[in-house]
């Protein structure tokens, strides 16, 4: 099993280590309830590292992630980062990954289990352009901070000025004789940053930076893959593996405005018949009036016939009810449309509501 730069501080700090995606990583530490609600309230760091960082250099780089991804790539300028999806031939997403151009590269993030793919994929439509790729995971560490104290308290911490720093740009910078990246972004829903940086270095600058926080009176706290996975879905962001995969396409996936259909890229024109034709199921949010949670994979039923089913489903922490999200047609996606979820032994009752079913609040 694989390891991040971080094993030795999971397992210093209590944490319940699982393997995910063939790494070993942290579900909780204190909890996953105590944990979601700090990141919601405060600021909390992720071990990410098990993510994928490849760099793409040379000349024809921008071209060729251009070909890959639904998103324009071509135009970024140096210091922006884009949320896109790489595709098959026939639209399936392959994954959904995060580009970012910093000075002389473009850095692609990926995730965990689709990283081997991916690198096949990438090698087998490289040899018509000038790029050179290559795989940095190993070498590097990554971390995620968020919550809405996590930029205040970073830019208080880290040697480089946050305070011009837009989402989902990216700083990079040297401290110590070690090189550093920086990007505003996140997948909870909340603010925050992700901070890339050597192996080797990984460790102590967890503890320093832990340390530093305490001191000034804003603690940052450790959060595990599960309270990851609850502020994601809270926010309505899709996971893969759960509501994208090779078996859906963006649309369906709830991801159309990732994809720029004025552009080339593998995957164009079965994405341009899914858009014509619409989606024969999308991806809706779900309030269950009950305490029990729905897992992947139940079935979500109108007048007892099977409509569709489950991709993500959990009691949330925030919100104090339990939430659903799935793929249903079209026709029964409209809010206020009254489902019901297949766990075997009964229904329970499911109405369609807005997504994100969580919002950051407004200052």
């Amino acid at each position: 099993m694989l390891q991040t730069p971080l094993i030795n501080f999971h397992r210093e700090a209590g944490a319940k280590l699982v393997d995910f995606a063939g790494w070993e990583m942290p579900v909780y530490y204190e909890g996953l309830i105590k944990e979601h609600i700090f990141t919601r309230e405060h600021a909390t760091f992720f071990d990410v590292s098990h993510m994928g960082r490849v760099e793409f250099r040379g000349g024809g780089a921008a071209d060729f992630l251009e070909k890959l991804n639904t998103r324009k790539i071509g135009d970024m300028k140096i210091g922006q980062c884009r949320y896109s999806h790489m595709c098959r031939d026939d639209g399936g997403v392959l994954d959904d990954v995060i580009v970012s151009r910093v000075d002389d590269c473009f850095l692609v993030v990926c995730n965990a289990s689709n990283r081997e793919k991916l690198l096949g994929w990438w090698d087998q439509h490289k040899t018509a352009f000038d790029v050179q790729i290559e795989d940095k995971t190993m070498v590097t560490g990554m971390l995620a901070i968020q919550g809405p104290e996590a930029m205040e308290t970073m830019d208080k911490l880290l040697p480089i000025d946050l305070s011009d720093l837009k989402r989902y740009h990216c700083k990079t910078g040297r401290v110590v004789g070690a090189d550093y990246f920086v990007a505003r972004s996140g997948y909870t829903g909340e603010d925050g940053l992700e901070v890339v940086m050597p192996a080797h270095v990984a460790h102590t600058a967890l503890h320093m930076l832990l340390g530093q926080s305490e001191d000034l009176g804003r603690p940052i706290k450790p959060a595990g893959l599960g309270s990851r996975d609850s502020l994601r879905t809270e926010a309505g962001m899709p996971l893969y593996g759960h509501e994208l995969s090779e078996d859906w396409d963006s649309i369906s996936g709830g991801q159309s405005w990732c994809v720029h259909f004025d552009k080339e890229f593998i995957g164009k024109s079965a994405l341009q018949k899914v858009k014509e034709q619409g989606p024969k199921k999308i991806i809706a949010g779900f309030e269950i009036d009950s305490k029990r949670t729905p897992r992947p994979g139940a079935k979500i039923l109108n007048d007892g016939d099977t409509v569709g089913e489950v991709t993500s489903g959990l009691a949330s922490p925030t919100l104090g009810k339990v939430i659903a999200m799935g793929f249903v047609p079209p026709r029964f996606s409209e809010v206020g449309q009254d489902l019901e979820i297949d766990l075997g032994k009964s229904h329970l009752p499911a109405k369609v509501v807005p997504l994100p079913f969580y919002k950051k609040p407004k200052k």
